[in-house]
């Protein structure tokens, strides 16, 4: 990847610019049997969308603060990834009462309501589908989000020193988070071309890490498993030989 990136959207940038078809995300949530397998051009035009919602319909600014409350799940990846495009804070696990926006999921829609700011709902099932109706209180991601530009650019440039993610109590800048990004990378001897499987949740830095930003940061790819314990060994077994599973994080 690019030794000057200095945020996880640069990150990004460089995956699509080297190689835009080949798989970032493969999610499986073994809950559902669902399975989506996103490649690194059609994560940056979720990327785009989002980071476009979040700037031009939500009014976010550098240096607001986003309450995340979701799972681990590739639309929490592009979540992620656009608050760093825009320069908003992503708050992983944050009290929704001390943030400027709120993202939730449904098992956090009550909890969210706290959030005096915007808050968007995702119903996180299988193929992005939109809630039957908007929970109250929230506007649905997936009505919302599909109107949105395929490209993204931001009003304010982002600065790599400001804060991108708190997770475990930990604040950390872009830089910092590229820079750990790649720490972890190579001690987990993750290459170009790796396939990481992460059964980790989204809730801590591992996991955070494993599922995302440590494959992004060596031009690799996530398998992301939710759920994971309902597979069994045989069935983990099939997955790591079917996907061509390079290293493990579980």
């Amino acid at each position: 990847m690019n030794a000057s990136d200095r945020t996880p959207a640069d990150l990004l940038r460089s995956a699509l610019a080297a190689d835009p078809a080949r798989p970032l995300i493969t999610f499986y949530d073994d809950a559902t049997g669902e399975r989506v397998e996103l490649s690194v051009a059609t994560f940056a035009n979720w990327v785009a969308k989002t980071a476009n919602l979040l700037q031009g319909e939500l009014s976010a600014a550098p240096g607001d603060r986003l309450a995340l409350l979701l799972p681990a799940h590739w639309q929490t990846a592009v979540w992620l990834l656009a608050c760093s495009s825009v320069g908003v804070a992503a708050e992983v696990g944050g009290d929704p009462a001390d943030a400027d926006l709120v993202v939730a999921g449904p098992d956090t829609l009550e909890a969210g309501l706290a959030c005096s700011g915007e808050r968007i709902a995702l119903s996180l099932a299988p193929l992005g589908r939109r809630f039957p109706a908007a929970p109250a209180g929230y506007a649905d991601y997936a009505v919302e989000v599909p109107s949105q530009g395929d490209r993204f650019a931001p009003f304010v440039p982002v600065d790599a020193d400001a804060p991108a993610l708190v997770v475990d109590g930990t604040e950390r800048s872009g830089a910092q988070l590229v820079e750990q990004a790649r720490a972890d990378a190579a001690a987990l001897g993750l290459a170009p071309g790796s396939r990481l499987l992460s059964g980790l949740d989204y809730d801590g830095w591992q996991g955070l890490s494993s599922g995302l930003y440590a494959p992004l940061a060596a031009g690799g790819s996530v398998v992301l498993c939710r759920n994971l314990d309902r597979l069994g060994a045989d069935g983990l077994e099939k997955r790591v030989e079917s996907e061509r599973v390079t290293h493990t994080s579980r």
